[in-house]
Parts: structure tokens; sequence; C-alpha cells
């Protein structure tokens, strides 16, 4: 199973925001927790350029019954390379139904390793985000 922690607000970035992980949901963890199932970090490079977003148009959005409606500068994608970095599988234990608090602790350390992924993996070392 994949799932997006950062949920539509990992979507709704302006180019500025760029790789600036946004608040994660807790259900993946406790998800993880009572399946008793390690989490595998992703940190995906590349993407957020690949679509110069200004933000989101949210009136729109309502009016479409969109959960988002992205503004973007270029009408097809640009050609960006992707750098996909799989961080160490990380294993939690405690109870699935703990308080948000609890449960958050351990989502912020899975928050980390990708953030620390991201940066140690590609975003340090690429010259360019075309080549």
């Amino acid at each position: 199973m994949i799932a997006f922690p950062e949920g539509i607000r990992g979507m709704n970035k302006s180019f500025t925001e760029r790789y600036r992980l946004q608040e994660f949901g807790n259900g993946f963890m406790r998800l993880a927790l009572q399946t008793d199932t390690p989490i595998v970090p992703v940190a995906v490079v590349g993407s957020e350029e690949q679509a110069i977003s200004l933000g989101n148009f949210k009136p729109l959005a309502r009016l479409l019954s969109m959960p988002a409606f992205p503004l973007v500068l270029n009408f097809f994608p640009l050609p960006t390379r992707y750098h996909i970095i799989f961080g160490e599988p990380l294993r939690f234990s405690g109870d699935w139904n703990d308080e948000d608090r609890l449960i958050g602790e351990k989502v912020e350390v899975v928050k980390q390793s990708i953030r620390s992924d991201a940066r140690r993996g590609r975003l340090a070392k690429r010259r360019s985000i075309f080549f």
C-alpha cells in the first residue's frame, strides 16, 4: 500500500514552497501500528518543478467540487528529472488508538526521515532541475 501523508496539502503548494513538507495526517501511522507494518519513507525530487504552481484557486475548486485547483504557469509539464529516494524501513510500536499527540510524535519521525533523505539524496547534489 502507498499513502501520501500530506494529502491534498502537498498538491496545493506554490513554487516558493516547493520541498517544504506540509502537515502530515495521522491515519497512515495508525494503520501501520494496527497492522504491525513498517513504513518505508520515500522522497521524490523533481516533481515540484514540473509544473510551476502559483497556488490554489479555492473558489473554482469548490465550484467544481474538486479538492484543489492549482494555478500553474505552464500548460505542459516541464522536462524535469525525477529522483526517488527510498529510506530505511521504520518500525513503530504502540497502540494505534493512542491520542493524537503520541501518534504525532511518531509521524514527525517519518516526516524528518523524508526531509533528510530529500536533502541528502538529490536536492543537495543536483546541478540542474533538467539534468
